[in-house]
């Protein structure tokens, strides 16, 4: 038992005293060090000091006294004579009863779930980590005895001097100025052709800076960086062998804690000092960035997971349990689902967020399967949840983005309703009636007017403006742009899951190959189609998200879920952008002409008077029939006359559109878009005067978009 006192271990000499219960985890106190951990029914806490993170044995353990070193459900202690570069792992004594929920093991490590930096979590053995014998039977799992330490990760105890962020401020870009770019901080650079000094890491994201500046994005969104184990997965490519892993990092454990593996250096705290310097220079060039954050499930996964950190601290408060506590509900599809209105768990998101805005600079958050945050100790939808609302009215997080995956994997699906007005989210119907209405399906019209429009039959009713849509067409799941085009049907045969994973709804074509060709027909449809699509998401209002690669046709060769490869597939190879220069000059451009262009991007709906709709004729559109072209001019007030004619063709033939009559013989009309012209004819900022006269029918080629735009004559 320790209280205050001096304890002795070799060559080390060790003060301690009972310490503060705040705050939670580790900090820098009176010279020394304070450990503060939450555990309501453990019955003994001890802490494991190791000199190295490479050390297997502890330099020294010492046991929490309960009448000392507690308050309420607090285990606390302080302690002098270890250093930056020490590392930590606590063990936890209290009931085995499964069946009831509790599974206390003090036979294994787990680290402080409020560490800001952590060391081989890419090599910790979850088999070791398991906390029952997994020789037991099913139904009456027993304890296993194995100590786990010299397998598992460890806490760091990291320096406190301060960091050097020069001038850095929070840009607090409006949304109706952002534009985002969904992107994987290894993937990213880690492909031979990046050119960067250090691939697949943060320093390589900032090499590639000047690239994201002259595309024209405003925001990255990075798939998860907080600390996970790649290497969890046991499935293997049934074609190489070669054993799959956890690359997209949808299964955290460590939330405070950035990705070890993504540092130049190594680890050992530097992913800390690194993941600031990258948010810097982002910053500093004018480039927000918005982080991927899971707080809907863990990488403890379901009742036979491993014993990482929560499930050895108090099951029965992190995580939302069934048939009695034995079992796990699994809203998430990984297995468990965190119980987040639970106060505990509550405080711990919010002191999470706040740390990443505070102490890391981000500028926002995207919510993975947001729904389940929503959710009570049984698993209903509540109207109002209590952790959405601290989110949202949380002071310090007042100026940070938050967007909301609305849906999650129990059937709750609320793009349009997610509670809360600040919440802006991922509107997944955009990126299904875009998809539907390119590939020509019948009776999409009228979706496409409302996607242009910012969504209003979604959000206007609840108060929301057109900021809440995060439009997409592609995202990191299900296919990227080029193989939404190229692909009728998902090629995930790889996965080792029977190609059974990943969506089968795609709304994708591949126009009369599958897969890649050389053939010339259908190669021009193809980017014909990607410029459309494109076009459309920047033409529309809400806030634009692109999948990054996409810009150079990216291909993941028709895998729908890449989450397990750490490969060619899911990497950025950069000799594409030379290849495809064509398709990054009209993403440049299209980001230019909306920037140009402010009407198109308001935080207001469009009011009646706004647009006139028009169908082929340039009469009133058949919003009931199965066409698929229509017409729109969006008038300006604020940009001194200034109109943009809309025009699109979903048809796989030519379409011959007129003006309302009103428009024909008013000022003159400049060419600014056409999806069915080669380059440089494709997209000319400027606008360029129409052949003929304005009175005449307008041709629109197959599957093509026309933009003109209005000049005083």
């Amino acid at each position: 038992m320790v209280g205050k006192g001096v304890v002795t271990s070799g060559e080390f000499i060790f003060e301690t005293d009972r310490g503060r219960p705040e705050p939670l985890g580790l900090s820098s106190y009176k010279g020394g060090y304070n450990f503060a951990l939450f555990s309501r029914n453990a019955m003994k806490v001890w802490i494991y000091l190791y000199k190295t993170c490479e050390d297997k044995e502890p330099v020294v353990v010492l046991e929490f006294d309960p009448d000392h070193n507690r308050i309420g459900d607090i285990w606390h202690m302080w302690i002098k004579g270890i250093g930056p570069g020490w590392c930590y792992t606590y063990r936890v004594h209290g009931p085995f009863v499964p069946a009831a929920g509790f599974r206390f093991n003090r036979h294994k490590a787990v680290i402080d779930p409020y560490s800001c930096a952590l060391s081989g979590v890419s090599e910790w053995d979850f088999h070791r980590a398991k906390a029952y014998d997994p020789g037991s039977p099913l139904m009456d799992l027993s304890l296993s005895t194995e100590d786990n330490g010299p397998w598992a990760a460890k806490s760091v105890v990291l320096n406190d001097y301060p960091f050097e962020w020069k001038d850095d401020r929070p840009l607090r870009r409006p949304w109706s100025q952002t534009i985002i770019y969904e992107t994987h901080v290894r993937g990213f650079t880690i492909h031979p052709s990046s050119g960067v000094k250090c691939p697949g890491t943060y320093k390589g994201l900032i090499d590639k800076i000047p690239y994201l500046k002259s595309l024209g994005i405003t925001a990255v969104e990075l798939l998860p960086v907080h600390e996970f184990n790649e290497n969890e997965l046991t499935r293997i490519n049934p074609f190489t062998g070669e054993r799959l892993k956890n690359y997209w990092g949808y299964s955290t454990v460590g939330f405070f804690a950035p990705k070890e593996s993504y540092s130049c250096s190594g680890g050992y705290g530097s992913q800390v000092l690194e993941f600031k310097e990258m948010v810097r220079e982002l910053n500093d060039a004018g480039i927000e960035v918005i982080l991927d954050v899971v707080f809907n499930h863990t990488a403890e996964g379901d009742e036979f997971g491993p014993m990482l950190h929560m499930r050895g601290l108090d099951n029965t408060i992190y995580y939302l349990l069934a048939d009695g506590g034995r079992r796990y509900r699994n809203f998430s599809g990984c297995g468990n689902t965190v119980n987040c209105n639970h106060p505990v768990v509550r405080d711990f998101i919010l002191a999470c967020l706040r740390y990443w805005v505070i102490e890391m600079h981000v500028d926002g958050f995207r919510f993975d399967l947001a729904s389940i945050q929503g959710r009570d100790m049984e698993g209903n939808i509540i109207s109002n949840p209590p952790v959405l609302e601290h989110i949202a009215e949380d002071p310090i997080l007042r100026d940070v983005k938050l967007i909301a995956e609305a849906w999650d994997l129990g059937g709750a699906y609320q793009v349009g309703s997610f509670p809360g007005r600040r919440w802006s989210e991922w509107n997944g119907r955009y990126r299904d009636d875009i998809r539907r209405y390119w590939r020509g399906e019948p009776g999409m019209v009228p979706h496409l007017a409302s996607r242009l429009c910012g969504s209003a039959d979604l959000y206007k009713h609840m108060g929301k403006q057109p900021v809440n849509s995060i439009n997409f067409i592609t995202c990191h799941d299900r296919f990227t742009l080029n193989d939404l085009v190229s692909y009728e049907r998902k090629h995930n045969e790889v996965d080792g899951e029977d190609n059974m994973d990943g969506s089968d709804e795609n709304y994708s074509c591949n126009y009369g190959v599958e897969g890649e060709t050389s053939d010339p027909g259908i190669q021009a449809v193809r980017t014909r189609q990607i410029k459309n699509m494109i076009a459309t998401l920047f033409l529309s209002r809400g806030v634009p998200m692109i999948l990054g690669g996409d810009e150079f046709r990216r291909t993941q060769m028709g895998n729908n879920n890449a989450y397990c490869q750490d490969n060619e597939i899911s990497w950025y190879n950069w000799d594409l952008l030379d290849r495809n220069r064509e398709i990054f000059n009209f993403f440049r451009a299209m980001i230019a002409f909306r920037k140009e262009h402010p009407v198109l991007s308001r935080e207001q709906f469009y009011e009646e008077g706004d647009i006139t709709w028009f169908g082929p004729s340039g009469q009133t559109p058949d919003w009931q029939g199965g066409g698929k072209a229509l017409g729109c001019i969006i008038h300006d007030a604020r940009a001194n006359g200034g109109r943009l004619c809309l025009l699109f063709n979903a048809h796989d033939r030519v379409i011959q559109f007129r003006l309302p009559s009103g428009f024909r013989r008013r000022n003159m009309w400049l060419s600014a878009i056409d999806t069915g012209a080669p380059p440089p004819l494709d997209i000319m900022l400027t606008g360029a005067a129409m052949d003929g006269k304005t009175d005449r029918w307008l041709r629109l080629g197959p599957r093509s978009l026309k933009v003109f735009i209005e000049r005083a004559s």
